[in-house]
């Protein structure tokens, strides 16, 4: 069985997706990415996380073709191909409809930088995708969702932002591994869900000032980061 060490990675992060309470039925999933074959492993399309193990899942080429499994890969594949292929460094992708995230994304609005836990994770506002238009949604959907967010991110560097709100739909988390992604979307819902009680309780927006965020957000990135064990 190839890739055994990330097929186990990949598992262990879909489940603990689920256990987070951010994934309902078969919602949601997570990949991992070996650079070195270019291989991306992926959940199957529509199985039970109560049933999941590391042999049932898919591994595919960053063409989409299956390479070893026999279950359909996740309707999401092609979005998460898209991000592999555009962000350099990433090695997980976690997919959800969490409800604080959805609220945001259903909205079409950027998720605002009100405090420090936010900029401890997401060097500043979550950025919204434009809608898809309708020759967008019709053909290759599933694709083109990863290009509106590659298309977001042209000015931006995902490894400072590894989070995205698509419009209408739902977020997307990366990092370095399956397990960061998952990180990054248990966070991602709880500042989203802080965030919009802020914003109930505030006039005006008043975003975290631009030194604060740096403080936050470097010290636990970056060359000059000091937080935590070296």
């Amino acid at each position: 069985m190839r890739l055994e060490k990330l097929r186990q990675e990949v598992c262990d992060a879909n489940l603990q997706l689920n256990k987070s309470g951010l994934v309902l039925f078969t919602w949601g999933n997570v990949s991992g990415y070996e650079p070195d074959e270019k291989l991306v492993v992926i959940k199957p399309s529509g199985i039970s996380y109560d049933e999941l193990t590391p042999d049932l899942l898919t591994i595919v080429n960053l063409e989409g073709k299956i390479v070893e499994g026999e279950l359909n890969p996740s309707t999401d594949t092609p979005t998460h191909l898209e991000l592999y292929k555009a962000f350099p460094g990433i090695g997980g992708i976690a997919h959800t409809h969490s409800t604080y995230a959805t609220v945001w994304a259903q909205l079409c609005k950027e998720l605002p930088c009100y405090g420090t836990t936010h900029a401890d994770f997401f060097y500043g506002a979550v950025p919204v995708t434009r809608q898809l238009t309708a020759a967008e949604v019709k053909d290759n959907y599933e694709q083109n969702t990863g290009k509106v967010i590659v298309e977001l991110f042209k000015e931006r560097n995902p490894l400072e932002m590894p989070a995205v709100l698509v419009a209408n739909h739902g977020p997307f988390t990366w990092g370095a591994n399956p397990a960061k992604s998952v990180e990054n979307s248990i966070v991602l819902e709880e500042v989203s869900k802080t965030a919009l009680w802020t914003k109930d309780l505030i006039e005006i927006d008043k975003s975290i000032p631009d030194y604060l965020l740096d403080k936050h957000y470097l010290r636990k990135h970056g060359s000059g980061a000091y937080y935590g064990q070296k």
